[in-house]
């Protein structure tokens, strides 16, 4: 696997925002990705921006449903939906696997999270529509400064397997 990138998320702030910050894997930011507080209606809204700070895009976490599904719709900068990621429930054996599609509904990927290891990592596996694995992320302990970091690696330097 090749090391693509990092991300690393601070602490809430006081404002209830939370900020991950995107690195190549040259370690330079490439963006951002601010999460704020859930609203009144059971919705949490992370807005993307690129290294100029300029609005790419949202995704839109809504409440889990009945069934234990969790579903979050991207839109692009023009408000337009590109797609949704969905995460079922965790398996009997500690899995949890979020689906990934695109604003058509088809399927185009997985992403599997995996237990938390003795180490305190946490590594999730990404997966194209045929189930071909194409790259981990791995998340490790959060630091004494209240950062966590994600490494991203794949298995063909394409460096977009964990960004919608």
């Amino acid at each position: 696997y090749y090391g693509v990138g990092s991300s690393t998320t601070d602490r809430t702030d006081i404002f209830g925002n939370t900020t991950t910050t995107h690195r190549n894997g040259y370690g330079s930011t490439t963006g951002s990705s601010t999460t704020g507080r859930t609203d009144i209606f059971g919705n949490t809204t992370t807005t993307h921006r690129d290294d100029y700070g300029q609005s790419i895009g949202t995704s839109t976490t809504g409440r889990t449903d009945i069934f234990g599904n969790t579903t979050t719709t991207h839109y692009n900068s023009y408000g337009q939906s590109t797609g949704t990621s969905t995460t079922g429930k965790t398996d009997i054996f500690g899995n949890t696997t979020t689906t990934h599609r695109d604003s058509y509904g088809n399927v185009i990927g997985t992403s599997t999270t995996g237990k938390t290891d003795i180490f305190g990592n946490t590594t999730t596996t990404h997966r194209d529509s045929y189930g071909n694995t194409i790259g981990t992320s791995t998340t490790g302990k959060t630091d004494i400064f209240g950062n966590t970091t994600t490494e991203q690696r794949s298995n063909n330097q394409n460096s977009n397997i964990w960004t919608w």
